[in-house]
């Protein structure tokens, strides 16, 4: 064979093996990208998960004060129809309803302090008056669950005028007071209006539903004492509005992650 013959042969096997191995290249890379991504698409949602964590959008703390009394039992059972939990501030009012605050610990539900006798002269004439009487349900509190509990409202709210009859600047007083011995005080930011026990149970259902319109996190107000089974009658209703409207229940923990709902204080 001529040499320029024999050369151009050589030549073409050479191309030929260098298309082979280009294109024998090209198919493990594109293997190798596929592999890649293969392995890092459940990283990468997993991140997206991360970054865009879901929420509730509602969040709806109940809250009860006053009780326990006669009517405590018919709430624990309407909240139990709808599994959902609730915070009660109770008293020491009834002696006859003490043993309701371990259901209430047993079903779930928060314990926190609304003082003993609930009386304002008692309670908002000195520091060491009020100390007492919230001393006093903490130990009925402990006696009736084994628990303690550090988390307490002040009756009438932290921006109570009435006080002012009893000592000018308490409720200032003891809101630092409160920091000061490790609780955490909570007033609310919308209610159903059973402080006046005469109100019509249409229209606790109505004031309920109209104090939550544009608020995503709520601390409602209501009443379990002896004096309030209109409450009762219209709690029913309002459950079923607020789970139509979509809101997550919560209870009151004593964590740093619990959102503050704190009144003005006006004395």
């Amino acid at each position: 064979m001529e040499r320029k013959t024999l050369g151009k042969v050589l030549v073409s096997c050479i191309c030929f093996l260098a298309l082979i191995y280009a294109l024998a290249s090209m198919d493990r890379s594109n293997r190798l990208h596929r592999d890649d991504t293969a392995t890092m698409a459940p990283q990468s949602d997993q991140t997206s998960r991360s970054n865009h964590p879901s929420a509730p959008q509602k969040i709806m703390y109940l809250t009860f004060d006053d009780g326990p009394s006669k009517h405590t039992q018919e709430v624990l059972d309407i909240l139990d129809q709808y599994q959902i939990k609730a915070t009660f501030f109770v008293t020491g009012a009834d002696e006859a309803s003490f043993d309701l605050l371990k259901q209430i610990h047993n079903r779930g539900h928060a314990l926190g302090i609304h003082t003993y006798s609930h009386s304002y002269e008692t309670i908002y004439s000195s520091i060491d008056g009020y100390f007492q009487d919230v001393e006093k349900v903490e130990h009925l509190i402990y006696e009736k669950t084994g628990i303690t509990t550090h988390i307490l409202r002040f009756p009438g709210g932290s921006s109570n005028t009435i006080s002012r009859k009893y000592q000018a600047g308490i409720m200032s007083e003891l809101a630092a007071e409160c920091e000061k011995r490790g609780y955490a005080y909570y007033d609310w930011n919308a209610e159903n209006g059973d402080g006046d026990p005469a109100v019509s149970a249409d229209a606790l259902y109505e004031t309920a539903i109209k104090t939550i319109k544009g608020k995503d996190e709520v601390m409602m107000l209501m009443h379990d004492g002896a004096g309030n089974g209109n409450t009762v009658q219209a709690l029913d209703r309002i459950l079923q509005e607020l789970m139509a409207q979509g809101w997550e229940f919560r209870i009151i923990e004593e964590s740093d992650d619990m959102p503050i709902f704190h009144h003005t204080i006006a004395n």
